[in-house]
């Protein structure tokens, strides 16, 4: 969230929202200025919580939805709704390893590369049009959590670009 705010380029950053209200980067966003929505999902049914996300997207006029770190499954409803304007940045090289444990899965596939894609989010768990990816070499002695620290670094080089052709397109 940080880099897209910080890369921001033919795109304004219109809402923070996270569902955890005491998230790092809702004070940063609240430091810099930007508006920001948190709503724990503890204690609503999905659809409620997603209701009130919707509300808050709406009314701060969002036209496209660009997930950074948001490790919940949006249902099919909350998708239809705003098809084809919600985008995500997932650590693989899609469309190999969809899901968790990312990194891990591809040393132990003995991939010579990892990376990550920024992909359209559809109803499908990380299976939407892959709009942009880059590459990471996975190198001798690697460990999930090195290889995760390198990814990372590509992913904020890649997600503020591709966002901004996404909303220029």
């Amino acid at each position: 969230m940080m880099a897209l705010v910080e890369h921001a380029r033919g795109y304004d950053v219109a809402l923070v929202a996270s569902d955890k209200p005491d998230a790092a980067g809702i004070a940063w966003a609240r430091e810099r200025g930007l508006a920001t929505f948190t709503q724990s999902p503890k204690g609503m049914p999905k659809a409620d919580y997603e209701a009130a996300i919707d509300a808050a997207l709406r009314a701060a006029g969002v036209e496209v939805i660009a997930l950074a770190g948001y490790m919940r499954l949006l249902s099919d409803a909350f998708v239809a709704r705003w098809r084809g304007r919600i985008i995500n940045i997932h650590p693989s090289l899609l469309p190999k390893y969809k899901g968790l444990d990312t990194h891990a899965r591809a040393i132990a596939a003995g991939d010579a590369v990892a990376g990550c894609s920024v992909h359209v989010v559809t109803e499908e768990l990380d299976g939407g049009e892959v709009l942009g990816q880059a590459e990471v070499p996975i190198l001798p002695g690697d460990t999930a959590d090195i290889l995760a620290a390198r990814v990372l670094a590509a992913e904020h080089g890649l997600y503020p670009s591709v966002l901004a052709d996404f909303v220029t397109r």
